[in-house]
């Protein structure tokens, strides 16, 4: 369909979306009012935030980030079509000031503000999206290159463009992009966008940072060296204005930012702290406003104080296994292996004794979700008898007299190493097995693990939005964030079938039998527990909402006065 078409059908077809609570239109900017302070007494008080993000960033380049303390900043540097209601999490306008879409729920047509605009003051124009989508389907490193998928022709352009890069290290041009992948431009303020089957989540997938835009003209001129703070130019409520590796990022209110006259903090200083010992400390010693997790051995004393926080986190805690063939250890081929490593985990006592903060022990992979009518398969439980049969069988069937040496590797953090400690410690006791654990900073672990240079890897994943399929569609066979090496074409067809599926219910129904290949047979992943969101927040901070996903745009918060 070309793009003329494209444009035409859309204003035929499109119905607006529903209102959002309290009757406020969420196309609008009304529902803001909710978040203003009552009064003036804000402006009495310094509006400086410091806060532990809790590791050193990968990157700044949204198209290319993948952690959440990625995340986080990206919220404070970039704005995408849509954002985030800071509480409710309902989809809220962004760069587009409003959207409409179709009977179908297929056709989405955005239309951007008039006043939104980059850092340097050039305008945030259609194509800035259509542009940057286009170079994320281009780019190897970008992990989240399948959230595009939805988009029609948008998977084809991605595995065309690895293709070509692999032949020619030149990526199809953007003039093919704009013939075969539907996102369409009809005016310098509209796009839009045809997708190939109805999703209820594409607008949570429009304020995510990988649909977030790049500045063209800055990344052709910088390259990979666009995101320090002298070359870097964003679209955010902040803009960056200085990175010191291991020991701070700074960023400060954005003047072009088209809502910056709501903007209230002046300064907002992101620390790196991966000891959550030296964290802690440093919130109590009131250096820091914010962290974003506790230490275990502190926890006790903590929940004494009312600045501790704890709530639900739409997050999984787990192991994955290295089951490459080629680059994966031999011990951890036979698929029994791997069950006999997952059911020789006490998670009970893992989360009574060690973590200790409510999380909930969960042998399966993504949490219940009420909105999809999804329940999570039941997964396996611990069972010390059945992991010492299946190790047996397992190292028999692979000619094993002995089992080597395990190795568990973990980015560095004190609360991942006492889990890591614990989790070695049942299978030494269980199952007989050695374990060494090893352990290196964020951004090498997290270079370590897609390389595929480990044997059982510590990871966690917290969903990128409201829906069963962030959890799911990351197990697909080369999905960039699978990183286990493992493929499975009955897993990948079921994907693809929940993917076309209307019905709620029978959606769900796919997906559980999809998640039950994983955490019930061939376990590429060992899960844990779910997560809960933890930490300290001073009293005073103020536009800061608990919210399972823990997303909190900046441009909201503000210090009020200590009474």
């Amino acid at each position: 369909m070309n793009a003329t078409r494209l444009i035409l059908l859309a204003a035929l077809l499109f119905l607006p979306l529903p209102a959002a609570r309290s009757g406020v239109d969420p196309l609008s900017d009304e529902w803001k009012r909710e978040y203003e302070p009552e009064d003036d007494s804000w402006k009495s008080v310094k509006q400086e935030l410091i806060f532990n993000n809790g590791a050193e960033p990968e990157t700044l380049d949204p198209g290319i980030m993948t952690g959440v303390p990625e995340h986080t900043l990206a919220l404070a540097l970039y704005e995408g079509l849509v954002s985030h209601d800071p509480e409710t999490l309902e989809p809220r306008p962004g760069v587009a000031q409003s959207w409409i879409t179709d009977k179908t729920n297929t056709f989405y047509t955005f239309r951007l503000r008039d006043d939104a605009k980059w850092s340097n003051g050039d305008p945030v124009t259609p194509e800035d999206f259509q542009w940057s989508w286009y170079r994320a389907l281009c780019e190897p490193n970008c992990d989240y290159a399948y959230l595009f998928y939805y988009i029609e022709g948008a998977e084809q352009f991605h595995r065309d463009t690895i293709q070509t890069l692999g032949k020619t290290e030149k990526p199809l041009p953007f003039e093919e992009f704009k013939k075969r992948v539907k996102v369409a431009t009809s005016n310098p303020r509209t796009l839009v966008v045809k997708l190939n089957d109805p999703t209820p989540y594409f607008l949570d997938l429009c304020a995510f940072e990988t649909y977030m835009p790049v500045h063209r003209a800055t990344f052709l001129e910088h390259g990979d060296r666009w995101t320090r703070p002298e070359n870097w130019v964003g679209n955010g409520p902040f803009l960056l204005r200085a990175w010191k590796p291991r020991d701070s990022i700074v960023m400060t209110p954005n003047p072009t930012y088209w809502d910056a006259g709501f903007v209230k903090l002046t300064k907002i200083t992101a620390l790196p702290i991966d000891d959550m010992d030296v964290s802690y400390n440093k919130f109590l010693k009131k250096e820091a406003h914010w962290i974003r997790s506790m230490p275990i051995a502190k926890l006790d004393e903590a929940k004494t104080n009312p600045e501790y926080f704890v709530q639900p986190y739409l997050g999984s805690y787990f192991y994955r296994v290295n089951v490459d063939p080629e680059k994966g250890p031999k011990h951890l081929q036979d698929k029994r292996i791997r069950q006999a490593l997952s059911v020789a985990v006490d998670r009970e006592s893992l989360t009574r004794d060690v973590t200790r903060a409510g999380q909930i022990p969960a042998p399966w992979f993504c949490p219940a979700i009420a909105a999809a009518k999804y329940e999570p398969p039941k997964g396996w439980a611990y069972d010390p008898d059945r992991a010492r049969a299946l190790l047996k069988e397992g190292m028999a069937a692979l000619g094993l007299t002995e089992f080597p040496n395990l190795t568990l590797f973990y980015n560095t953090n004190e609360d991942h190493k006492k889990v890591a400690e614990r989790v070695a410690q049942m299978w030494r006791e269980t199952l007989g097995i050695q374990v060494s654990l090893q352990n290196s900073e964020w951004k090498v672990y997290l270079n370590e693990v897609k390389n595929l240079n480990y044997e059982v890897a510590r990871a966690g994943w917290i969903g990128d939005y409201t829906d069963p399929m962030t959890f799911l569609d990351m197990w697909l066979t080369g999905g960039g964030n699978n990183n286990t090496g493992w493929s499975s074409g009955r897993y990948d067809s079921l994907i693809e079938k929940a993917q076309r599926e209307p019905d709620l219910a029978k959606r769900a129904a796919i997906l559980r039998e999809a998640e039950s290949i994983v955490v019930e047979d061939e376990f590429p992943i060992i899960p844990l527990y779910m997560y809960v969101n933890q930490g300290m927040k001073v009293e005073t901070l103020q536009g800061w909402y608990e919210n399972v996903r823990d997303l909190h745009p900046f441009q909201y918060m503000y210090f009020e006065p200590d009474e």
